[in-house]
């Protein structure tokens, strides 16, 4: 399963097509290239590992951010406590993506030690 957290359009960068967000505290660059419809500063986009999903209301998004900030708050009673903002930053739960670097590197140990096969589906470029 798959989360998009909202997160409300600071900045737009049409040259990247990229825009800067804002979810609860934590601000980001993330991609539009997976969007198709244009975007507006201050509108609320679902993001998914640095990657506009799609759009949602203003309502929506407050509400669903609001459960995120309960989910934390139910977390600091709990064995794992975490803050609202560390559910999304970037190596937080709800939005953690490796760096492609890190996940080339751990393609090409794997071909070394042998586990991955020389024709297993590789980046092109």
């Amino acid at each position: 399963m798959c989360l998009a957290i909202p997160s409300k359009v600071l900045s737009i960068n049409k040259e990247e097509n990229s825009a800067e967000v804002e979810t609860l505290g934590v601000k980001r660059v993330v991609s539009l290239d997976l969007l198709g419809e244009p975007v507006e500063v201050g509108e609320y986009l679902l993001i998914h590992v640095g990657y506009a999903m799609g759009k949602i209301d203003e309502k929506s998004a407050l509400e669903s951010l609001e459960v995120y900030r309960q989910l934390a708050e139910a977390s600091m009673e709990a064995d794992f406590p975490i803050t609202p903002e560390e559910l999304v930053t970037a190596d937080g739960p709800l939005l953690y993506k490796p760096p492609i670097e890190e996940m080339e590197k751990e393609i090409e140990e794997g071909k070394k030690e042998g586990s991955i096969s020389s024709n297993s589906p590789q980046k092109k470029g």
